[in-house]
């Protein structure tokens, strides 16, 4: 099993020193995380709370994706990176394809896309986008990706989506992947049918362990048994060796984790937290 770096609702100028540490202390990869605003009133729960209330407050900090993994990646080697997740339900899905082959054609290799579909009603409302038909768009914006992402040309004839021929150059040499996120049925056969692998929220082990099967039988209902399929997952209650022995049993390929909060410090600095990310290449990842 491989271990990410997940980077959740850091201070911008944390995430350089913090690929640099990972990418010392044995990562494989820096996953990111994606808002784009923070809506005052919300007309929805928070589907990942107890109460459906958000647990971060307004002035939490989120770098872009786009912006951050291009500063990170720029001053490492071989780390990889991951979006945790992209909302690609409210983006538009060649804006969204152009920026990918931009960051493949410089950091070839590095770039797995994590994306889901977004809960909130006003991102949708705000940003111009339907949010009854997020599902199917996003499967059609998955499509559009993995064409535009070829450099040739291609056309797109979908129930949301539709252009005429056109190419997007450059492109990295090797196609980049996609997890897709979700517990729901509908989420679930989502990665199974168009995903590389699948990608969890904050979950319990005994979550991840009720997904991994039924990915299993979706994948051989699509046909895509035989394929390699990634499983990242963070795991809220899993914190030592044992536990990240007990994620692999399950399946699980990537151990996304935060070490700063596995120690005794203050979670919210710098120092701690790269002192942590050197302890867990040392204990875990090296160990």
């Amino acid at each position: 099993m491989e271990y990410t770096l997940a980077l959740p609702m850091l201070p911008a100028d944390h995430l350089v020193p913090l690929a640099r540490a990972a990418e010392a202390a044995g990562f494989t990869a820096a996953a990111v995380p994606d808002s784009v605003f923070y809506p005052r009133d919300v007309s929805a729960g928070y589907p990942y709370s107890a109460d459906g209330e958000r647990f971060w407050a307004p002035e939490t900090p989120f770098v872009d994706p786009f912006v951050a993994i291009p500063a990170m990646a720029a001053v490492t080697e071989r780390l990889g990176f991951l979006t945790n997740v992209l909302k690609l339900g409210i983006r538009e899905p060649l804006i969204v394809a152009k920026t990918v082959s931009s960051i493949a054609a410089m950091f070839d290799g590095r770039l797995s896309l994590g994306v889901g579909l977004s809960w909130i009603p006003e991102e949708f409302e705000w940003l111009g986008k339907e949010k009854r038909t997020r599902g199917a768009r996003t499967d059609e914006a998955i499509e559009i990706i993995r064409a535009v992402g070829t450099g040739e040309w291609v056309e797109y004839d979908g129930a949301h989506h539709q252009f005429g021929p056109l190419m997007v150059r450059p492109v990295g040499a090797t196609p980049v992947p996609v997890l897709v996120g979700g517990l729901s049925e509908p989420g679930l056969r989502r990665a199974a049918r168009l995903g590389d692998g699948w990608i969890s929220v904050a979950n319990t082990l005994d979550e991840v362990r009720a997904v991994v099967p039924r990915l299993e039988e979706l994948r051989v209902e699509y046909g895509r048994d035989t394929e390699p399929f990634r499983i990242a997952a963070l795991c809220t209650d899993v914190f030592d060796l044992g536990g990240f022995a007990m994620m692999a049993d399950v399946g699980v390929t990537e151990a996304m984790v935060c070490p700063w909060y596995y120690r005794q410090g203050d979670v919210g600095s710098l120092d701690h937290q790269l002192e942590s990310v050197d302890w867990f290449g040392a204990e875990v990842i090296r160990g």
